[in-house]
């Protein structure tokens, strides 16, 4: 499944990398007496084109029967807050925008996303989350920084 979905976030956004999460925990947010409850749950990945940085994302998992059976359709709400983890450095030049994460969050058409921009002027990588649908997306997003040394420039596509 992981290679999947590796594959399907390179179709469609056109990255040639994305990343996977591991989950690093979760708290239920509501019972339900058929199937997992709903839950919130916290997951990590590294950016697949900076070492030393990983970004921890939450997001509402719905249970219920559809929950359990893979049709339910997740709520975009989420959060993201990326850390410098280790020593900072590009293996490769990094575009000024780039979608580094992507996971479905209904059946049909709904991911959520997390997209690198680069704030060249501040020496800084910006990270942004939200959810889209195929149709109608969401306004709800978060947004994090990481600041990158000033002796250390971005190399940029």
């Amino acid at each position: 499944m992981q290679g999947t979905r590796a594959a399907l976030c390179a179709a469609l956004s056109g990255a040639a990398l994305c990343a996977s999460a591991e989950t690093v925990g979760s708290v239920d947010t509501a019972f339900k007496l058929i199937g997992p409850d709903h839950k919130v749950v916290v997951e990590v990945f590294d950016d697949p084109k900076v070492a030393g940085v990983s970004c921890y994302l939450s997001r509402a998992k719905t249970g219920g029967i559809k929950g359990a059976i893979g049709i339910a359709e997740d709520k975009a709400e989420s959060s993201v807050a990326c850390r410098q983890v280790g020593a900072l450095s590009f293996p490769g030049k990094v575009p000024r925008q780039e979608e580094v994460f992507s996971e479905r969050a209904s059946i049909f058409f709904k991911h959520v996303r997390v997209v690198r921009m680069v704030d060249a002027k501040r020496n800084a990588l910006v990270y942004l989350v939200y959810s889209d649908r195929l149709i109608d997306g969401s306004p709800k997003n978060s947004v994090t920084a990481v600041p990158v040394p000033a002796n250390q420039p971005i190399p940029l596509q």
